[in-house]
């Protein structure tokens, strides 16, 4: 496949502009790209598309498939940086202006349903879409914001917390994009599956995704993708933490694209008031929507330490990044929305 070269090392404007009313950051996407992933009648019937909300494990299921995809052989991940392998639909320099593409195709896409790429309902190709908590979702979008050069610089956390439940920030509104996506629930070529699970059982989730992909593995395969799937795995390899990425889009000393990779980290971040808000729209937003598995956590439940974290500098602020290298460590992967979301 050819090597696209997706990213500008010039400082990105911070700027957003709206395709049919959805908010993208200037510099990686333009109309014209969005257009072409949206219109484009190059699909073909096995292609694999993984969608998702950014920082909602998009580079966790990108890593998971890549192995699926060679049987648990950890060459391909280890030597092509990760947008190569699975481009992103919508970006200026975009997965369907690449030439020479091998198949199966494995592409990405943020892409809200009613704007995702119109020949993909008419094909049999396939799409995984993850979701998860949206309390994480905001915590995660917060702190990459901060060291993402392409993006605005969300302001206060009590700021990005009112955008995002407005859908002010990119890619719009969270609720919107899920409950879009989830109107393809049933269909054969559609599989919906979250963060939470894999986190809570990383195996029976890979084999889950084998199946929807006709892919079965055998057990060292298997367990081959569990390993190089896990968080510490993912944050030593350097095609997939995006620490090959200039700092004029990404700021490595202010923090990490890799995190945490860990659930439930909301609560170390929301004040009290900042749950209740939050909890008032999802509850509106959601209803009638089935039960996910962040719905289903008993601590979820519980209130948030009522930490002030309203003023700049505060909890939300992204954490230092140690001078060190990472290491490998046992805990399991996590989303880093790419280097563009």
């Amino acid at each position: 496949m050819a090597s696209p070269q997706p990213f500008h090392s010039q400082k990105l404007p911070g700027e957003y502009f709206r395709y049919k009313g959805v908010p993208f950051p200037v510099g990686l996407y333009s109309p014209e790209s969005i257009s072409l992933a949206e219109n484009t009648q190059d699909v073909r019937d096995d292609d694999i598309f993984i969608v998702t909300y950014p920082k909602s494990g998009t580079t966790w299921m990108i890593e998971i498939i890549c192995l699926i995809l060679k049987e648990g052989d950890p060459s391909w991940i280890r030597s092509v940086p990760i947008w190569e392998r699975a481009p992103w639909c919508e970006t200026i320099v975009g997965a369907f202006s690449l030439p020479d593409q091998y198949s199966p195709r494995l592409m990405s896409s943020h892409l809200p349903i009613q704007i995702f790429t119109k020949a993909f309902f008419s094909s049999k190709a396939k799409v995984i879409y993850m979701g998860r908590n949206p309390r994480d979702v905001v915590v995660s979008l917060y702190h990459y914001s901060k060291i993402a050069g392409q993006l605005k610089d969300p302001g206060t956390p009590d700021q990005f917390l009112r955008d995002f439940l407005k859908g002010e920030v990119q890619f719009g509104s969270w609720f919107d994009h899920i409950k879009g996506w989830l109107r393809m629930q049933g269909k054969d070529n559609f599989l919906f599956i979250t963060y939470e699970e894999l986190q809570q059982d990383l195996q029976g989730s890979v084999e889950r995704i084998c199946g929807f992909l006709g892919r079965p593995l055998g057990k060292e395969a298997l367990g081959s993708v569990v390993a190089h799937s896990t968080f510490g795995a993912m944050k030593a390899n350097t095609m997939s933490n995006y620490t090959l990425l200039p700092p004029s889009l990404l700021d490595h000393r202010r923090g990490a694209f890799l995190r945490k990779g860990v659930c439930g980290d909301w609560k170390n971040h929301f004040t009290v008031a900042q749950s209740e808000a939050f909890d008032r729209v999802y509850r509106k937003q959601m209803w009638g929507m089935p039960t996910f598995p962040w719905d289903e956590d008993p601590e979820e439940d519980a209130s948030p330490d009522p930490e002030p974290s309203l003023e700049p500098n505060t909890s939300l602020e992204p954490e230092p990044r140690p001078n060190s290298s990472p290491s490998p460590s046992p805990g399991q992967a996590s989303e880093p929305p790419h280097p563009r979301p």
